[in-house]
């Protein structure tokens, strides 16, 4: 019981102590937002740069992703870009074949399954098409060393050149010079987004 009572009465001494202390001015929020001389910090702490902050040095200096990071971006929006391709592609063509006295449920049925079927056959093609330019472009860079034109348009050579190597040396031939086309355009298209979109 004793200790009970000492407890309390310490507790109390302390509780005394807090009443006794008084604050030297109150506390005001809004004290300097009158004066627009004074809020020009916080215009300054608002304005936050568009590159993004790096916690280490290296990877501030990096100025490309690594083969794996550009392995899954390529991969996947080609992957996407064809879905979204075949599907589109696959939906207009089913409703072009519509006839007239069909039912609702009948045509819903048939644009479905044309807009999945042509989106899985799309996407898988250029999803393979994405895989094989990614690995292509960045062992030429690690190759190399250089990270220049000359690698986006042998990438997509090789690329178009691989891919349609079945179909005979003519077709391989015509997919080559396209896949260097598209190359050529990535590497336009990107000055273009840096310099005009700078992300």
């Amino acid at each position: 019981m004793s200790e009970f009572f000492s407890g309390s009465r310490e507790k109390t001494q302390i509780q005394d102590d807090k009443i006794n202390y008084t604050p030297t001015r109150v506390y005001n929020p809004y004290q300097n937002m009158e004066d627009p001389s004074k809020l020009q910090p916080f215009r300054v702490l608002y304005e936050l740069p568009t590159s993004p902050e790096f916690l280490f040095e290296e990877e501030a200096l990096k100025r490309r992703r690594s083969m794996s990071e550009n392995l899954t971006y390529g991969t996947g929006w080609a992957y996407l870009t064809g879905a979204l391709g075949g599907g589109i592609y696959g939906t207009v063509s089913a409703l072009k074949a519509v006839e007239t006295g069909e039912s609702l449920k009948l045509v819903i049925n048939r644009v479905l399954n044309s807009g999945g079927s042509g989106g899985r056959k799309f996407g898988n093609r250029l999803g393979v098409m994405g895989l094989m330019f990614s690995v292509l472009e960045s062992s030429l860079y690690n190759l190399r060393g250089e990270d220049d034109a000359l690698n986006y348009v042998a990438a997509g050579l090789a690329t178009g050149a691989i891919f349609k190597a079945a179909a005979g040396p003519r077709s391989a031939a015509v997919a080559g010079g396209l896949g260097a086309v598209l190359g050529g355009a990535a590497v336009v298209g990107k000055k273009v987004v840096k310099r005009y979109a700078p992300i």
